[in-house]
């Protein structure tokens, strides 16, 4: 049996079709990457905003023209599952992440192949799609956070902490087959724990600290913390402990107290204010990331402006700006004071303009120093290495460091490389 398979949507998602993948793998299917020579292919689906949703239908559409058993999984195909089956009859299967725990049944009676046994859902089975070097672990389910522009509570349901032993085992196991570099991560990373103790209490400070050692590894990276749930233990691990990323990716959304609280954001200015203040004061070196939603019912002139000011003054060192996309049964969706889709656009552009004269020149700052380099691919065409240090996250969102070496380097190696030039987001240098 062979099956080709498409992975939509965000680094969360890939980690589910990768534990799909090694259920697949672990019960004898053959895995392609032609849909021409397939037998089944499976598309595992986003449904978060507008765009993704229709990149989810056109590859729907696409793949079905193949004429091979088709399967649907994933966020799309949980909150849409009755227009798929009702508008799309040609799909052979839907199967939410609600099923997720049985899907070894369902796929045994899907494929009715003796020889294919399909086992539950485990990390030990995981098939890697991206580097072993640097892999995904998901640390947590859900979100309790209940913006009211975001739909996925609706999804993915309340936050769930995966037991605490459960991901040192993952860890552990990742790292014996060759990762250098964790990336922790869940729809509200900086949560992590707050349901397993009676505190409530954030404990991913434990977590980070407990994983940074393991033998072997070199690297922790978290990702997507909420600013009001960043804990002052957690500042200080970073700061104090030489094998985690000096990394914040915190999703502020916008600055502007009236948007803020429209969009049912913990916090105000004062609070984003501060905190990203202490973390440049106690770790000057550190990397904050975020993003915003421009557009937000109800955003004025001045409430842009506001935002547009404070870019300027806080220069983040990485930026993704959004033009506000309505989704349905959430409460943003019938607010009043809808922003033209005209003006979205306007105020997205001129915010990603502002950002990219701010990422050069801090681009440029990075001339002459030092990067700890992941090595991670190399074209023997132009003779580059790729890789990423401590300042670059693996999303493919932030950019790369692209260097030469006189030496033949091992991709998984981590090398020295100090940078000459740079090139958009990347920095391009030389191994020392």
């Amino acid at each position: 049996m062979k099956i080709g398979f498409i992975s939509l949507g965000c680094a969360k998602n890939l980690v589910d079709s990768e534990m799909i993948l090694g259920i697949l793998k672990q019960a004898g299917c053959e895995i392609v990457s032609d849909p021409e020579i397939a037998d089944a292919i499976f598309i595992n689906t986003c449904g978060f905003i507008e765009p993704a949703k229709e990149e989810t239908l056109n590859t729907i559409k696409e793949m079905a023209q193949y004429d091979k058993k088709l399967i649907v999984t994933g966020c799309y195909a949980l909150r849409y599952k009755e227009k798929l089956m009702r508008e799309m009859p040609f799909i052979d299967k839907v199967i939410t992440l609600a099923d997720y725990p049985k899907i070894h049944l369902i796929l045994n009676d899907l494929f009715s192949e003796e020889h294919l046994k399909f086992s539950p859902l485990k990390y030990e089975n995981r098939l890697l799609t991206t580097s072993i070097y640097s892999p995904y672990v998901k640390i947590g389910e859900g979100c309790n956070n209940n913006c009211t522009y975001c739909a996925i509570p609706l999804i993915r349901g309340k936050f769930r902490s995966k037991p605490f032993d459960t991901i040192i085992n993952e860890c552990k196991l990742l790292i014996k087959n060759g990762a250098k570099e964790i990336n922790l991560i869940s729809q509200d990373t900086s949560r992590y724990g707050s349901d397993l103790n009676e505190n409530h209490k954030s404990i991913l400070h434990e977590l980070v600290a407990e994983v940074s050692k393991i033998p072997g590894i070199e690297l922790v990276r978290f990702l997507y913390l909420y600013p009001d749930e960043i804990t002052d233990e957690l500042i200080m691990e970073v700061k104090g402990n030489p094998k985690v990323a000096s990394y914040f990716d915190i999703p502020i959304q916008h600055i502007s107290n009236n948007i803020l609280k429209r969009m049912n954001r913990r916090g105000d200015r004062l609070l984003i204010e501060n905190l990203i203040k202490k973390i440049r004061n106690f770790i000057p070196e550190a990397i904050i990331r975020t993003t915003y939603i421009v557009g937000f019912p109800g955003e004025t002139e001045a409430d842009f402006n506001e935002l547009y000011e404070f870019t300027k003054e806080f220069k983040f060192d990485r930026l993704g700006v959004f033009a506000y996309s309505k989704e349905e049964d959430t409460p943003a969706f019938n607010m009043k004071d809808q922003v033209p889709e005209k003006i979205k656009k306007v105020r997205q552009n001129k915010i990603m303009s502002l950002q990219n004269k701010i990422s050069r020149k801090l681009n440029k700052a990075q001339i002459n120093s030092i990067h700890e380099t992941l090595v991670e691919n190399y074209d023997s065409e132009t003779k580059f290495y790729y890789g990423r240090s401590y300042a670059f996250a693996p999303d493919d969102i932030d950019g790369m460091i692209v260097f030469q070496s006189e030496k033949p380097i091992n991709i998984g190696d981590f090398v020295e490389v100090k940078i000459t030039t740079t090139f958009g987001y990347d920095l391009i240098g030389d191994v020392i």
